[in-house]
């Protein structure tokens, strides 16, 4: 069994800053990408940022220079710094892993719950 769990998600005021985890727990081996992705209400989900196990990243054009995606391998442990804050920003943050377990030979993606993130004016 996988869970990965979000955390850190809350109502702020613009240009504030909150910072999400995302833990993962369970049968694991190895966990190679690791990503955060958001959802407004009545739009699709989108990119928020992604990071490699070598700490290589991405982000989503609307986000770069806002947010800092990190990981800690040995705690399976994925980070989201969002500051700056705007309304926006506003949605439900959802972090999703490939992630290979020890009772298998290949990755699986799997996905958190979410937690929201709200950002008034």
């Amino acid at each position: 069994q996988v869970q990965l769990v979000e955390s850190g998600g809350g109502l702020v005021q613009a240009g504030g800053s909150l910072r999400l985890s995302c833990a993962a727990s369970g049968n694991i081996f190895s966990i190679n990408v690791m990503g955060w992705y958001r959802q407004a209400p009545g739009k699709q989900r989108e990119l928020v940022a992604t990071i490699t196990r070598g700490g290589s990243t991405n982000y989503a054009d609307s986000v770069k220079g806002r947010f800092t995606i990190s990981r800690d391998n040995a705690k399976n442990t994925m980070y989201l710094q969002m500051n700056d804050l705007k309304p926006e920003d506003t949605a439900v943050y959802y972090c999703n892993a490939d992630l290979l377990r020890f009772s298998s030979d290949t990755y699986y993606t799997y996905w958190g719950q979410g937690t929201q993130v709200t950002v008034s004016s």
